[in-house]
């Protein structure tokens, strides 16, 4: 009888180790959920637009975009900046000149009162292929465009606007 009740207990004891390893495991996982799901950049904090383009541009006239993903806002074919901050800009396109051997490709800044060029390249016939990728420091409300001096026809442009910089600050206007 000793025997019969000593085997019970220790059977107990490991029946009992057992179930608390299984729930702590189970509280160890359900603890750890967080950090083993992959992380994923929500999409209305992160503001940026991808523009893609293929179509004729004529002399003079900012080229007419149009957003095909971002919370980024295009108005009258600018890109509407949300927030003061830098931004990584590419620009990737093949340009095919109709009317003369070169032309200038600009992209543009315009602040309330006044536009500057924040970048140019000159596009000559032998060499049709538009690469740009630079970081700008753009200011909140200010807006920027595409232009080109010549008429041409744009083949594949792929245009990006990134904030990389925290877009949660005061200065970032929350778009609706």
């Amino acid at each position: 009888m000793l025997w019969q009740g000593g085997q019970v207990r220790n059977t107990l004891h490991i029946v009992s180790a057992v179930a608390q390893w299984i729930l702590l495991l189970a509280c160890l996982i359900y603890l750890g959920m967080d950090f083993l799901r992959p992380s994923t950049i929500q999409s209305d904090k992160v503001q940026w637009t991808h523009i893609r383009y293929t179509g004729r541009s004529t002399r003079g006239v900012a080229m007419n975009l149009t957003a095909e993903g971002g919370p980024m806002q295009i108005r009258n074919g600018s890109i509407m900046i949300p927030c003061d901050g830098l931004y990584l800009v590419s620009l990737k396109s093949l340009i095919y000149l109709e009317e003369e051997d070169w032309l200038k490709l600009t992209l543009q800044g315009t602040q309330k009162t006044n536009s500057n060029a924040l970048w140019e390249q000159i596009v000559q016939v032998n060499d049709s292929t538009v690469n740009l990728t630079t970081v700008l420091y753009l200011f909140r409300e200010d807006s920027i465009t595409l232009w080109t001096d010549s008429n041409a026809s744009i083949w594949d442009m792929s245009f990006s606007v990134v904030l990389i910089t925290d877009s949660l600050s005061a200065s970032c206007r929350s778009w609706p």
